[in-house]
């Protein structure tokens, strides 16, 4: 890549993040209409990213990036092929849209400047997501999107039911992400590649590994939690808490795909097993009933697509299971499909929400009048939705009846399973785009209008584009589904169909779709009542399950900490030194690296006198009648060291001991003094003896540490480097000063302030006053 473009793919990456800097200041000063120039930077980025169509339609694949760590081998790269553009192009397209919405839909909130920051970091980081080489920076604006979202869902923070949704989101996908990160580290170990480009060029080898079904399970705990697979579904319809703009975006058109583009991404390497084919198909096609049978049970508008959402991500997961060739092209053409129809019907969702003051379906009726523009872009969104021509949805639902072909066995299930998940998408998208309306006028909160251009452009522009795609599908086929299934296939493919209904099994089972879509439709109030039914008759569900979760947690947590803070200091030393031990002895007597007993040296008189008074310094503290004696007592030990140190030649280093014990007693003996303890021990004989033990323990340990360190050939590098450059770099004779002062001068600043802190904490607590109480006479005068 060119320096000038690998420098404007760069800006188009990190732009989002510079917008949402400025937005709340953009927004103080141009209240609602800031939206008109945020909206330049996803702008940008569509614009950017639609020059690279012509290369990537041509087989080229455009990388670049920048050294990140380089002591690591990271970097922050990109990857550009027909996968990563198409939703480089969906998110900045659909996020162009959705910021100009949330102009008017958060119109006059007090909020509104925070808004459009969260939006804009979450559009940075999906993009960032999708376009990401490196497994490092896939990982870290995977994680920025779950924390973006967290933000965004309970954006009415004021509110418990958005606060519940936002951290379940946030818990749910967040373990998701680390799943992900271990299976990325999982496939570095097991190929040696640290990138996807590596990986996709590795060709057979992770499939060949022993690691392979471990990586694949990671992973598929990532992406199955990102994109709301069963039995992980249950945070996305709480997700709708959220502003309707978060919905239109974040949970249809982006963050909810991110887990299908993994899995897309990885199928030419993880694809092509039993268990990938296998486990996709199963979950995919299990979220796609659920999905929809619990979306026809719901009648708030965002809740009935919400639940459709879930059921299109098993329909997307379900196809790339397949694997095959036809199948890809399934998945393909109803992933841009989805993005367009479904952001269109959930954008109409907020609208008439917000000028009607209610999205209650049963509520809801003759708005056709008073929206015509909302009630169009409704209808044709409705109509790709459902699978008829000449809408885009209307290719993808054709292709996937050819890729499953009914041809029995496996196939011949899941089939079935996508006819009736596609007949009550139907139903749902219908009863969106009919029920709202059509019939009488009916009174609602507010009195109904057709909502300001910034509203209502969003929508009716993703529901032309469906159309005008599946028109002119040659060119869509050439420059985005061909080269999007190329890459998910991991081999040249090309898209054919077109909006002329071609005769044969596909187009009979398209019309069996319809027809009992159709007959459902009619007898929708009925089918709501009886889901309602099994779903009382079932009582618990997985959303139920995850509080469940949580208290339980909560409650072992409150109990570990019962356990390990029970608020004794005794009880924190004791295990504090008991794990000392083990760290001491354990690695010690498990590797066979104890050290040979050594033969006791000559000594001195005046060296046995110093061990003498060590000696003798340390029955004192033993026996001492009070704890100030003891404390007193113990600085007999630090002053034999001194001495000790000063026989062999570190003066310096005796003075400092020195200072440092008759400081420490001191203190110490001030503190004592101020304080009201018992004059001796009272503690029962078990934790004496449980004490000794302890105490006994790890003085052996150091003891046995300090011989086998002595024992082991001196390593004199670190001298040497020291006796060389002391005076040549730091201008001092002294060594043990300049490493102290120079080499070591900022651990030596950290330990001065740390010895400041506790003095101003000392003093703090010195000087506070508790007032006593005034004798009971003085009080009764």
């Amino acid at each position: 890549m060119a320096d000038g473009l690998q420098s404007l793919t760069f800006l188009a990456l990190i732009l989002p993040f510079l917008a949402a800097a400025v937005a709340p200041w953009l927004t103080k000063a141009l209240k609602h209409n800031a939206a008109w120039v945020l909206a330049l930077a996803p702008a940008f980025m569509f614009v950017h990213f639609l020059g690279y169509l012509g290369d990537v339609a041509g087989g080229q694949t455009i990388t670049g990036g920048y050294a990140w760590i380089p002591s690591l081998g990271v970097d922050f790269s990109w990857y550009l092929d027909g996968l990563s553009l198409v939703f480089a192009l969906l998110i900045s397209g659909i996020g162009t849209l959705i910021v100009l919405y949330s102009g008017g839909y958060l119109k006059g909130h007090e909020h509104q400047g925070r808004f459009f920051s969260f939006i804009l970091m979450f559009m940075g980081a999906m993009q960032g997501l999708v376009v990401s080489d490196s497994f490092l920076t896939l990982f870290v604006f995977w994680e920025l999107t779950s924390i973006t979202s967290f933000l965004l869902i309970g954006f009415d923070h004021a509110r418990g039911a958005s606060r519940r949704a936002a951290l379940q989101a946030l818990v749910v996908t967040g373990l998701g992400g680390l799943s992900m990160l271990a299976g990325l580290i999982v496939i570095q170990v097991a190929t040696g590649a640290g990138s996807m480009s590596e990986l996709l060029g590795s060709g057979d080898l992770l499939r060949q590994s022993p690691f392979y079904l471990i990586a694949l399970v990671l992973i598929l705990g990532g992406a199955f939690t990102k994109s709301a697979q069963f039995p992980f579904h249950f945070w996305l319809p709480n997700a709708m808490e959220a502003p309707t703009p978060v919905s239109a975006y974040l949970h249809s058109a982006t963050m909810v795909k991110a887990g299908v583009y993994l899995l897309m991404r990885l199928n030419p390497a993880l694809g092509d097993t039993v268990y990938w084919e296998t486990i996709l198909p199963v979950f995919g096609g299990t979220t796609l009933l659920v999905g929809t049978l619990l979306a026809v049970r719901q009648t708030d508008l965002k809740l009935m697509l919400a639940y459709t959402t879930v059921a299109s991500l098993g329909l997307l997961v379900m196809l790339t299971g397949f694997g095959s060739e036809i199948a890809v092209e399934a998945a393909v053409l109803y992933l841009i499909a989805h993005s367009m129809f479904k952001g269109a019907l959930f954008m109409v969702a907020g609208l008439i929400d917000h000028e009607s003051g209610t999205r209650d379906v049963t509520r809801l009726g003759g708005l056709r009048g008073a929206m015509p523009i909302t009630f169009a872009a409704a209808m044709l969104a409705a109509l790709s939705m459902g699978g008829l021509p000449p809408f885009f949805g209307f290719l993808a639902k054709e292709e996937i009846y050819a890729a499953l072909n009914f041809s029995g066995g496996w196939n011949s299930v899941f089939t079935l399973v996508a006819i009736a998940g596609n007949a009550l998408m139907f139903v749902i998208g219908f009863a969106v785009a009919i029920k709202p309306f059509f019939g009488e006028l009916r009174e609602t909160p507010k009195h109904p209008h057709e909502g300001p251009v910034l509203l209502w452009l969003g929508p009716l522009t993703l529901a032309v584009v469906g159309l005008a795609t599946a028109i002119f599908s040659g060119v869509s086929h050439q420059y985005l589904s061909s080269p999007m299934a190329s890459a998910v296939a991991g081999a040249p493919v090309e898209v054919y169909i077109s909006v002329v209904p071609h005769v044969g099994l596909p187009l009979v089972l398209s019309v069996v779709t319809v027809l009992l879509g159709v007959a459902i439709y009619l007898f929708l109030d009925r089918a709501r009542a009886a889901m309602a039914g099994i779903l009382r008759a079932i009582g618990w569900g997985p959303d139920r399950g995850f509080d469940q979760f949580m208290r339980g947690l909560v409650r072992f947590s409150a109990g570990v900490t019962a356990i390990v803070q029970n608020g004794r200091l005794e009880v924190y030393m004791t295990v504090t030194f008991i794990m000392i031990a083990l760290a001491l002895w354990v690695p010690m007597i498990a590797s066979g690296e104890l050290p040979a007993w050594p033969a006791f040296p000559d000594l001195a008189f005046y060296e046995w006198t110093i061990i003498l008074i060590a000696v003798i310094g340390l029955g004192a503290v033993a026996y001492a009648a009070d704890r100030l004696t003891a404390i007193v007592s113990l600085g007999i030990q630090g002053f034999a060291v001194a001495l000790l140190f000063m026989l062999f030649g570190a003066p310096d280093l005796s003075f400092t001991q020195f200072m440092v014990e008759t400081l420490s007693v001191v203190i110490l003996a001030l503190v004592m003094t101020r304080l009201r303890l018992h004059p001796s021990d009272h503690r029962p004989t078990p934790e004496k003896l449980l004490d000794v033990a302890v105490s006994g323990a790890c003085g052996a340990g150091f003891a046995m540490l300090l011989l086998k360190v002595t024992q082991v050939p001196f390593d004199a590098t670190l001298t040497e480097f020291f006796n060389t450059y002391s005076y040549v770099v730091a201008h001092g004779r002294n060594v043990v000063n300049v490493i102290i002062v120079d080499f070591r001068g900022l651990d030596t600043l950290g330990e001065i302030a740390v010895v400041m802190i506790a003095g101003l904490a000392i003093l703090a607590l010195i000087r506070i006053r508790v007032p006593r109480s005034e004798p009971a006479a003085e009080a009764k005068g």
